[in-house]
């Protein structure tokens, strides 16, 4: 099915769910805020002598008195983004009256001097703002609106007393969305893997930006206080998808094979990431490699990426997958088949792709056979195979079938270690990486389930007290990687242990980076270490890491498409695979909406992966097959045309759309 090019695609979501917009199912747990406009709800200390520090809360509008050189931290309760206004009570005209103001995501890192960080060094300057021109609101500047925080601190830097009666900020994060209006929710009985899920949606909606406020680079070496500000465009349009809310806000193609799907079974802001992906586009090579990252940090490193190169091409398909928009794939498709090709050009007589360049998630090792990057080649082989029937390439999907034959006979002859059970990273070594292994088993480069069992059951055999280190990562102690794990997760899901897949999100997601007093409740952290410190081996400075990175959002989709088992098998849902693993969990409900309409899914489970009830609801003119978990017996009916169709081991197939529910034998 052909659907036209969909620069109307917000608006048509937008007309799918309106006449819904106050009934959104489960908005209760949605973390984006109702307004635009943001309120501190609570005071996390008190520095100096400042009269009434309350009165700044909630927009209660009370009158604060700050003393010279006080300072109060407020708590958002959550991480936020956007731009402060401050409003002054009755105040001198003074050029010596200043408010400073810092920001920090982590409760690490709150100081009244300086920020967390932006840049490579150092910690980040406060903002000065000069509130000494009469009553009235302050507002700092747009570049100065800060990409994400929890906490913010004002502080008098003047020599006289300033007299506030509010604080609020502007949220900024998600400038296109409607914030509440999710198009996807998911719900179960744990109310943890609840909150993880929507945590990821938000996460994402504080790495959707105004592309005119990229991160505009600014590092200065040995100075202690960084300045900083955001005003370098790096895409076209009204949004765009970047890695980080505070850092890097710049479109990491790396981060998108995550948040992608995320965003696509949650808000669906395709034009976002249609966006971010045509920005990369533009700095293809005639030679077909695509960028590490785009500008303006591209043409300060123009580094290499053999792996940032593929989740350029993973990106394009997925946006065509979740949207339909053939046109949009057919403009972009010599482009796509020249990155396919300058991957295939570094195959050697090995049968494998050599890799020269160490750019990727900042891991260690990268280089020679790398199983991660031969892996994702390996996926992205198959895609094109896919893309190209679509377009009807039959040249491309010949090459590219041979090609993944070729590939995964070499993998599994030159990397695969029996005595391990794990793929090796290269053969010059005998470490076992997270991401390459994981990333084996959900592109279905293993040769049997032997091996995707013993690489699943090792890798849940690593776990440690706050989740699933990355070896490849060289650190001590152990980096724990959201990117990697996400991989990791999908692997679990794939071979259908949906209970280790929950497990380990409870343990890594649920417990440490959502409810650790450190973290910001909201959305999730870049990465950590194994010992659950804050440090994240790839940088020097503690302060820098994200507290709200796109590429640690996977339990989000990851949820949708296998735990309720909602699966577009083609394009924008035009035909389905409705296959829940409901792992431990009782109950499940679970939606999404993409162009074609909505899907929705109803699920009572015994607690053993045992379905007891059962429906789904798919759009009319789509159809699809329901595969539920063995055990599972009885048949499916049409609630509309009272069809029935027997279960024959727990799948019926290609069921038209609507509403089908499980009547048990």
């Amino acid at each position: 099915m052909r659907f036209p090019a969909q620069p109307w695609l917000p608006a048509l979501v937008c007309s799918l769910i309106c006449g819904k917009a106050l009934a959104v199912p489960y908005s209760e747990y949605i973390y984006a805020p109702a307004s635009r406009t943001v309120f501190p709800v609570s005071i996390y200390q008190v520095n100096g002598t400042i009269n009434n520090a309350t009165g700044l809360l909630n927009g209660e509008n009370g009158t604060v008195t700050f003393s010279a050189s006080s300072a109060v931290t407020l708590d958002f309760g959550k991480n936020i983004a956007g731009q402060v206004s401050l409003a002054v009570g009755s105040s001198v005209y003074s050029d010596d009256a200043v408010i400073w103001l810092t920001f920090t995501e982590s409760s690490e890192w709150i100081s009244g001097d300086s920020c967390d960080a932006t840049a490579s060094y150092g910690v980040d300057a406060p903002i000065n703002l000069p509130v000494g021109h009469g009553a009235g609101t302050y507002t700092v500047d747009r570049q100065h609106a800060r990409g994400g925080f929890r906490y913010l601190s004002l502080k008098n830097n003047g020599t006289g007393d300033i007299e506030l009666t509010g604080v609020s900020v502007y949220f900024t994060a998600a400038p296109t969305q409607e914030l509440q209006e999710y198009t996807g929710y998911f719900h179960s009985n744990d109310e943890l893997v609840n909150r993880i899920w929507y945590a990821g949606a938000y996460t994402n909606q504080l790495c959707d930006i105004d592309p005119h406020y990229g991160d505009a680079l600014v590092s200065q070496v040995d100075v202690p206080l960084q300045d900083w500000y955001y005003n370098y465009t790096i895409t076209n349009g009204s949004s765009c998808l970047v890695d980080g809310a505070k850092r890097d806000t710049l479109v990491w193609p790396g981060d998108m094979f995550i948040s992608g799907p995320s965003i696509a079974y949650s808000t669906y802001d395709m034009d976002a990431i249609k966006n971010s992906l045509e920005s990369l586009l533009l700095l293809q090579t005639s030679a077909g490699l695509l960028p590490y990252v785009g500008v303006p940090f591209f043409t300060i490193i123009n580094a290499v990426s053999f792996t940032y190169h593929l989740h350029t091409l993973i990106g394009m398909y997925n946006y065509y997958h979740y949207t339909g928009d053939e046109a949009w794939i057919t403009q972009y498709w010599d482009q796509f088949k020249l990155g396919v090709g300058w991957s295939l050009s570094n195959i050697d007589g090995t049968g494998l792709m050599d890799v020269t360049s160490s750019a990727d998630w900042l891991r260690s090792g990268m280089n020679g056979h790398n199983i991660e990057a031969n892996a994702i080649l390996y996926y992205v082989l198959n895609l094109g195979v896919e893309l190209a029937g679509v377009l009807n390439d039959d040249a491309s999907s010949t090459n590219w079938t041979a090609s993944a034959a070729n590939l995964k006979v070499a993998a599994n002859a030159l990397l695969w270690r029996d005595d391990l059970g794990f793929y090796v990273d290269n053969e010059t070594t005998s470490m076992a990486p997270q991401d390459g292994n994981s990333f084996a088993v959900l592109a279905n480069l293993t040769m049997n389930s032997t091996q995707t069992k013993a690489i699943t059951s090792g890798l849940r055999a690593r776990w440690g007290q706050y989740g699933a280190p990355a070896p490849e990562c060289a650190s001590t102690p152990a980096t724990v990687s959201p990117f990697a794990g996400g991989f990791e997760l999908e692997a679990h899901l794939v071979v259908g242990d949906a209970t280790v897949a929950l497990d380990l999100m409870r343990l890594q997601w649920g417990d440490f980076m959502l409810d650790d007093p450190r973290m910001t409740n909201s959305s999730f952290i870049e990465g950590y270490s194994a010992d659950g410190s804050l440090h994240y081996a790839p940088y020097s400075d503690d302060p820098r890491v994200s507290h709200a990175h796109g590429w640690s959002t996977g339990p989000t989709s990851l949820l949708s498409r296998y735990v309720a088992g909602i699966q577009l098998s083609g394009p924008a849902g035009q035909t389905w695979k409705i296959a829940p693993t409901v792992g431990d969990l009782t109950t499940i409900s679970s939606g999404l909406a993409t162009i074609l309409g909505s899907f929705a899914i109803n699920i009572t489970a015994d607690g053993n992966g045992v379905i007891t009830s059962f429906s789904v609801e798919t759009p009319a003119g789509t159809s699809g097959d329901v595969i539920l978990p063995s055990g599972t017996t009885g048949s499916l009916t049409s609630d509309a045309s009272g069809q029935t169709v027997p279960l024959v081991y727990g799948t019926a197939e290609n069921l038209s759309g609507g509403l089908w529910s499980l009547v048990s034998s």
